[in-house]
């Protein structure tokens, strides 16, 4: 190649003083509340309680998300951390008992199995749906595995069938953590309703959004009722006059939070519609470009994309993540590198054997078994994190601003691997 040609090819990406594919800034954000919540919210104040068992909000959203997932049980809490920590409660997780989870999740999946004196062990993930998969659970299964919280990473349903059957031949319950995937469908079903307990999130940062706040769903009677004791100090509020039999927690919602859920609710489908339209849309783009792996969805299983988790081929594109995700960013288009940065059991509090102050409980010999957190541990997701590059979508992009990061895609990638 002559000097003159490579200084030519250089200036072809814009971080080398190209052209970029984007010019403008994509919107990715916008007004998610307006005179819906405001509604819902004076209705909550006009009832002069806002506690959840006196008003009506809680109840109504409680029971119009069991009519949208067609599932019999919703309790309504204060964030998915509690909605996960109480579907350990009501599954009885105990002290040494060992849960089997992602590594690539947020530390409230993790918290909820600590805070029961549960013991967090790491199943590896597909390389590109990036979720937990039946072989990897089945490997970490041992007599004092309890339970196994499936984590739909950002919309995407996890191979459920397999999961279920290493579930019901181990005796295993299933939590499903839907905090990141409202109306995804896996095989005709709602993911959230193939499980034992489900949880959910009204995080600000979720599809829909109650500043905070999150629900437990399940068809198993006894499972609601523990639920709806444990997230309420184990008081029982239907006038029996039952008083607490176990510890349990304060994760009671409030008439404010439901009058907000109640109108994001109305919104859902919509949003969720317009996100799956997006993804699916960058995905047919970019899975044709050689090095890159696009977003995988399992056949007859449908994401509602929180964000998109690509990959890319270091060897094949002759660059590093990092660098890539640089010059894709330059084109104008809004990408970063990988999701959590390191898995979740390279977390002081895991590596350290550090829940508690003063102790090593849970994984002390009295209680439990000495699981050791360490580099290397699930290798796939690992090698994900290193190679993943991460855009949004929103109910507020077009399809124009998936075209664009799309090309972007293509323009990096085509030209690190022909240089």
């Amino acid at each position: 190649m002559s000097e003159n040609h490579s200084d030519e090819s250089r200036k072809f990406l814009a971080i080398h003083g190209g052209t970029p594919v984007r010019t403008t800034p994509i919107k990715t954000a916008g007004k998610r509340f307006d005179e819906t919540e405001l509604r819902e919210l004076k209705e909550a104040l006009d009832q002069q309680t806002l506690f959840y068992w006196h008003g009506e909000k809680v109840r109504t959203f409680q029971r119009q998300f069991a009519h949208l997932y067609g599932v019999k049980y919703c309790h309504m809490v204060t964030s998915g951390t509690a909605a996960l920590h109480v579907a350990c409660g009501a599954l009885g997780i105990g002290p040494g008992d060992e849960v089997i989870t992602s590594p690539i999740t947020d530390q409230g999946t993790v918290i909820a199995i600590l805070a029961q004196g549960g013991i967090p062990v790491f199943a590896d993930v597909d390389p590109h749906t990036y979720n937990i998969t039946p072989d990897s659970i089945a490997a970490c299964v041992t007599n004092r595995t309890k339970a196994v919280i499936v984590v739909h990473l950002a919309g995407n349903p996890a191979d459920m069938d397999g999961i279920l059957l290493v579930a019901r031949k181990h005796e295993l319950a299933v939590i499903e953590d839907c905090a990141q995937s409202y109306l995804c469908w896996y095989k005709g079903r709602l993911a959230g309703t193939l499980g034992d307990i489900s949880c959910f999130s009204l995080n600000d940062f979720k599809h829909i959004s109650a500043g905070d706040g999150g629900m437990i769903v399940t068809n198993n009677e006894s499972l609601s009722k523990r639920a709806g004791l444990f997230l309420d100090k184990g008081y029982s509020r239907d006038g029996t006059g039952r008083r607490p039999e176990f510890l349990a927690f304060n994760y009671r919602p409030n008439e404010l939070t439901g009058a907000v859920a109640i109108a994001q609710l109305r919104k859902l489908p919509q949003i969720c519609a317009h996100r799956n339209m997006l993804g699916d849309r960058l995905t047919s783009q970019i899975k044709g470009i050689p090095g890159v792996y696009p977003h995988r969805v399992l056949d007859d299983c449908k994401s509602s994309y929180w964000f998109y988790l690509g990959r890319i081929n270091p060897k094949m594109l002759k660059v590093e993540r990092d660098e890539f995700v640089k010059a894709v960013a330059a084109e104008g288009v809004p990408i970063t590198p990988g999701y959590i940065g390191r898995m979740v059991y390279e977390y002081p509090v895991l590596m350290n054997h550090h829940a508690f102050e003063n102790c090593k409980f849970p994984w002390d010999e009295k209680y439990g078994r000495a699981v050791q957190y360490r580099q290397g541990l699930c290798p796939i997701a690992e090698e994900v994190e290193a190679t993943s590059w991460r855009c949004p979508i929103s109910e507020f992009m077009s399809l124009r601003d998936i075209d664009d990061i799309a090309a972007a895609v293509k323009k990096v990638a085509e030209y690190y691997a022909k240089n």
